[in-house]
């Protein structure tokens, strides 16, 4: 069960392969944040606070914080794409419940149910790369699935958004939800089956290598970074929505998920930061990123729209930059374990976007926009100094 029976045979970098990750790491991302673009019409719909409805965002993050060690260890036993097709079967199943809630307590358990299965993917894929590949080929292919993930997020809000305007929120969530099942034939069709997978089915080896983990420097200090990374993209993204919902701007549904193509930008930035990680190294790389997205923090303080939505599109970019940087780096540090190690980073990456929710909102109750932005920066400010002295590599 091991090891395969026939000679292993490593898939080749090819466009169809690439379309593959690219579209799997969408899949993952897809529902995830759908539901920002909505907030306000769901805000009115329950009688929400803003913090109230910002936590529907932080309860399927604050999921797959919860089960992103324990799905790697699950993987490492019983192999890795069976687990990401079905992890995205199982994320339809909650979107499309989602049509039929009538309080904000079951949205926000079916959000929560959303998460459970994002690790599936993200956290089994990452172990999938990282043993099925090397060298520059690695490297391309986690960039390319980094630009899925992004595209996943801009997809999802911005259907969401249109689809809301067109037919209604409930409505909305049953087209998400097919689109999820439709995903997961295409993936399973598509993905080619692991080659140089090993099972490790005892607990006692996830135990021993759990251990060896937590006591590695560079993965503790990716997992640090990794939090930042989440805080400020949740808190940024979920908060100027309600934002912008208010007077002067008074955005719509649709025109709030148009703010979303900034994260198209980040389809182009990513794949280019391979090269910036090979030209410059992690440690420099995350410290360009991070003062990049500072400086889009500090722009959106500005009133005209067109200048806030590029202040957004010059912060996500440096997020998505530092993410790439930061897994690449995971991959580069971990020989053995690798889906433990990768869920371990989205723990904590993902408990911070779920801090970055629910520290943010009462930011945003406090003291509007302004309050929240200075969280944002303080946070992202830690980032530059995990990245620039925690994760530097001793000579």
């Amino acid at each position: 069960m091991s090891k395969p029976l026939t000679p292993s045979i490593t898939p080749k970098l090819n466009l169809a392969l690439i379309i593959t990750v690219l579209i799997t790491g969408a899949l993952a991302f897809i529902q995830v944040y759908a539901i920002q673009s909505v907030l306000p019409v769901l805000m009115q719909e329950f009688h929400a606070s803003a913090a109230a409805i910002g936590s529907t965002v932080g309860a399927t993050i604050l999921a797959v914080a919860l089960t992103s060690p324990f799905l790697g260890m699950i993987s490492d036993a019983f192999g890795r794409k069976a687990f990401i097709v079905g992890s995205v079967f199982f994320i339809a199943i909650p979107t499309l419940a989602l049509s039929f809630v009538h309080s904000i307590n079951w949205l926000w358990w079916l959000r929560f149910a959303q998460g459970v299965a994002v690790p599936g993917i993200t956290v089994v894929l990452l172990a999938y790369l990282g043993e099925e590949f090397s060298g520059n080929t690695r490297i391309k292919l986690m960039s390319f699935y980094v630009s899925g993930t992004v595209l996943g997020g801009f997809l999802g809000r911005f259907l969401m958004g249109y689809l809301t305007d067109f037919m209604g929120w409930r409505h909305a969530f049953l087209i998400m939800g097919i689109i999820s099942i439709s995903g997961a034939v295409l993936v399973w069709k598509n993905l080619p089956a692991s080659q140089k997978f090993e099972a490790k089915p005892q607990i006692s080896t996830a135990l021993i290598t759990l251990w060896h983990h937590l006591h590695n420097r560079y993965i503790l200090a990716a997992c640090a970074l990794g939090f930042c990374v989440l805080f400020s993209l949740v808190g940024c993204f979920t908060y100027i929505n309600l934002y912008l919902d208010q007077p002067p701007y008074n955005l719509s549904s649709s025109q709030l998920a148009n703010i979303f193509a900034v994260y198209l930008i980040g389809m182009i930035i990513t794949p280019l930061s391979a090269r910036l990680i090979v030209k410059f190294g992690t440690n420099l790389t995350v410290l360009i990123a991070m003062s990049l997205s500072i400086l889009g923090v500090l722009i959106t303080l500005m009133h005209p729209l067109w200048v806030i939505v590029l202040a957004l599109a010059i912060m996500s970019s440096g997020i998505f930059i530092t993410q790439s940087s930061t897994i690449t780096y995971i991959s580069a540090n971990v020989t053995e374990g690798r889906s433990l190690a990768s869920g371990l980073y989205y723990m904590c990456y993902y408990a911070g976007g779920f801090a970055g929710s629910l520290l943010c909102g009462h930011a945003f109750e406090s003291g509007g926009w302004f309050m929240t932005a200075v969280v944002l920066i303080s946070v992202q400010l830690l980032a530059m100094l995990i990245g620039g002295v925690l994760m530097r590599k001793k000579a």
